[in-house]
């Protein structure tokens, strides 16, 4: 088998791997050059068993392993890798996740000693985009990452793949290997997804220009994955988005429309979850996914606020955020509200202590506290969201001819109307004379009508 037909077996054939299989889940803490995870390994640990469960990998056994030097022939040392082989002897593991980034040589050394299938963060994280992904986008995203991390791993990875190949036809010549036929079928088929997902772009693109014209203001929710965006989602939509305690449990954008105090419609768009150390295939796949946030009126930053690495996770989200350039060295570029979601998780004395803060405007940004799951505190954020789209609005008196109906249901529509009376004009035109507020953002779209 070559590693590309290996790379492209079936889903089922990669559920019966990972679904239901017993892991050990090692994580690697690199500490040289002053480098290392500090306080954050136990948290760090149990997001990579998180990952696990997340695809189904019962986790029998987890633990930290110090590295003060790395091997490049194995990332551990002979000690370390000599424990893993107990632990996953004495807990009949089939499976190894080491939650940390192996190189290809790396990879297959461990699987030689250990005597079992080992993957890494990367790996498994691909493994769970490739079962979540539900649109077409998605989907192609997801094998595109996956070609461009296994591209990386034919280089000495498969050593029954150097056979020569001899040529073929008239062309002769000393052939190509296994190696360089399997890269050179890899390099065709992402020429061929990219061409398809750049037609994709084109049409979302389209889309979300239409969504710009278009008189309704955005609202994107973003946040560390298993936050609670969904639920939040679900509770405001009432939508069937997947919503469960496991991290990604949404990959594809899902939008709907949603009425505010002083907004008749508002559309909420839900995200892709944001993780440390996310795969640089993913980073790029993903990064259409994430350009919706871009085109938003405000974002709604979703915080686990009773995870005990929530500050962790609020700099990984707003690192992201910078790198599309939603926040720049002078702050956001659009409005981020937080929505300290699970807050009845708190005991009473931290929430407390949270409310002193956010009464003394402690937080960098607004902030409403919310259980996405009891409802509580989800009418003030919507409150919020409502002042904040509606903030700037002036009043103006317009005069629209009688019969340009179209333009007299959008301002009814979009905007606050005030008063309106029926009024000649100077040539005896019957118009309507209407008092009414708009923002900045209705007033443009109004005068593009």
């Amino acid at each position: 088998m070559s590693s590309f037909e290996f790379g492209n077996r079936s889903e089922e054939q990669r559920n019966e791997v990972a679904r239901g299989a017993r892991a050990l889940v090692v994580l690697p803490d690199i500490r040289q050059r002053g480098g290392g995870l500090g306080d954050d390994t136990e948290a760090r640990l149990e997001e990579g068993k998180g990952l696990a469960l997340a695809i189904g990998i019962e986790v029998v056994d987890a633990f930290v392993l110090p590295i003060r030097a790395v091997r490049p022939a194995t990332l551990f040392g002979e000690g370390q890798v000599e424990r893993m082989a107990v632990a996953a002897n004495q807990s009949d593991a089939e499976l190894v996740i080491i939650d940390g980034a192996l190189s290809a040589i790396q990879q297959r050394n461990l699987e030689d000693k250990l005597k079992r299938k080992v993957i890494d963060r990367t790996g498994l994280i691909l493994e769970i985009f490739g079962e979540r992904a539900a649109t077409a986008e998605g989907r192609l995203q997801v094998e595109l990452a996956h070609l461009d991390y296994q591209a990386g791993r034919l280089v000495r990875s498969w050593t029954h793949l150097e056979r020569q190949r001899g040529g073929f036809g008239f062309l002769g010549g000393p052939g190509e290997t296994q190696i360089e036929a399997d890269r050179r079928l890899i390099r065709n088929r992402m020429a061929r997804i990219r061409r398809e997902l750049e037609q994709v772009r084109r049409t979302r693109g389209l889309h979300r220009d239409r969504r710009q014209r278009a008189p309704w203001p955005i609202i994107a929710l973003v946040g560390y994955t298993n936050a609670g965006k969904s639920t939040l989602f679900n509770r405001l939509t009432g939508a069937g988005v997947m919503a469960e305690d496991l991290l990604f449990a949404t990959l594809d954008p899902t939008m709907r429309a949603i009425r505010l105090p002083g907004v008749e419609k508002a559309i909420l768009s839900d995200t892709v979850g944001f993780i440390s150390d996310l795969p640089t295939q993913l980073v790029a796949a993903f990064r259409a996914t994430l350009e919706e946030v871009t085109a938003a009126d405000v974002i709604v930053h979703v915080r686990d606020i009773a995870n005990p690495t929530t500050s962790a996770q609020k700099k990984q989200v707003e690192e992201v955020l910078a790198d599309l350039g939603v926040i720049g060295e002078e702050g956001a570029t659009i409005p981020i509200i937080e929505a300290w979601n699970k807050w009845d998780l708190l005991p009473a004395d931290e929430r407390a202590m949270r409310l002193d803060l956010i009464a003394a405007d402690v937080p960098d940004r607004p902030v409403v506290p919310i259980s996405a799951m009891t409802g509580e505190g989800v009418d003030d954020l919507l409150a919020s969201l409502g002042t904040m789209l509606t903030g700037g609005a002036t009043e103006l008196e317009l005069s629209i001819p009688m019969g340009d109906g179209q333009k007299l249901a959008w301002l009814h529509a979009h905007g606050e109307v005030l008063s309106e009376r029926e009024v000649e004009s100077a040539t005896g035109e019957p118009q309507v004379r209407l008092k009414v507020r708009l923002t900045p953002r209705e007033l443009g779209r109004f005068n593009s009508l």
